[in-house]
């Protein structure tokens, strides 16, 4: 991944966090808890997915309950506290 798509993703990722703030009136434990319900709720739909679903249809693809190593770097700069990113 170049430079300027890493500091786009973090843009997207950076703008995403302050939307799911705003849904919930900038109260961060209410945001944190409806994102970990919705990954609850992820988990279990590839679950009861991965029960009804052939081999044969995805083509030899299963779902992976976990997200790759590399796709949480770019996560772990925009994880920084608002007024540290702005400096």
């Amino acid at each position: 991944m170049t430079a300027p798509e890493i500091k786009a993703k973090s843009a997207d990722l950076d703008w995403e966090v302050e939307a799911a703030l705003a849904w919930h009136d900038e109260d961060p434990r209410a945001a944190i808890a409806t994102l970990l319900l919705d990954c609850k709720h992820l988990r279990e739909q590839l679950a009861v997915a991965e029960q009804f679903m052939s081999r044969g249809l995805a083509r030899g693809w299963s779902p992976q309950y976990q997200r790759p190593e590399n796709q949480t770097e770019s996560v772990s700069a925009s994880a920084r506290p608002i007024e540290e990113r702005r400096r």
